[in-house]
């Protein structure tokens, strides 16, 4: 059976990019002319991403997160529950429908480790997907059980990183 639309790919691993690529992807989208709709989960700071593409026509960019960083599944709140289920209900509405040729879920996946969604539930988005929506799923973490439902994966590994070297902190342009 060929299939040319509504693929689901997945960008997860340890290395950094995994955002960019799905706004590469948004941008190439965009370039035809595609409307294009992201939730970014556990995010609420405007990255240089969100800023250029903010004015842009044809996509909407949704944060669904609070500006608490999380470091272990023990930080998880009130606030990141409310946000990400006010996000995770948006997305379940939309998904269903035409109104976006593509949907990313930036750093869904990395929410799932934080259990702030269960494996079910992202299954779930896929299943009721539009059959015409390219839906694009990023984090760290990605469940393998998720492989089986979807028709990209890209594993992005950090083979060395100027944090790790240098201790350089989040820069301007380049990582936010």
């Amino acid at each position: 059976m060929l299939k040319t639309k509504g693929m689901v790919h997945i960008y997860t691993g340890n290395g950094k990019g995994k955002t960019t690529a799905a706004f590469g992807m948004a941008i190439r989208a965009l370039g035809h002319n595609k409307r294009v709709y992201v939730a970014q989960f556990m995010k609420a700071m405007k990255y240089g991403e969100v800023i250029f593409l903010e004015n842009t026509e044809n996509i909407i960019i949704e944060q669904f997160g609070n500006s608490k960083h999380l470091l272990n599944t023990n930080d998880i709140d009130k606030e990141h529950l409310e946000a990400f289920q006010k996000g995770y209900n948006k997305v379940l509405d939309i998904i269903k429908t035409d109104k976006y040729d593509m949907i990313i879920l930036d750093e869904i996946l990395v929410s799932h480790f934080f259990k702030l969604v269960t494996t079910q539930e992202i299954i779930n988005l896929i299943k009721v997907k539009h059959n015409d929506v390219e839906l694009v799923l990023t984090g760290r973490y990605a469940p393998k059980e998720l492989y089986k439902y979807v028709d990209l994966v890209s594993e992005i590994n950090e083979v060395k990183h100027y944090y790790n070297t240098y201790k350089t902190p989040a820069r301007e342009g380049i990582e936010n």
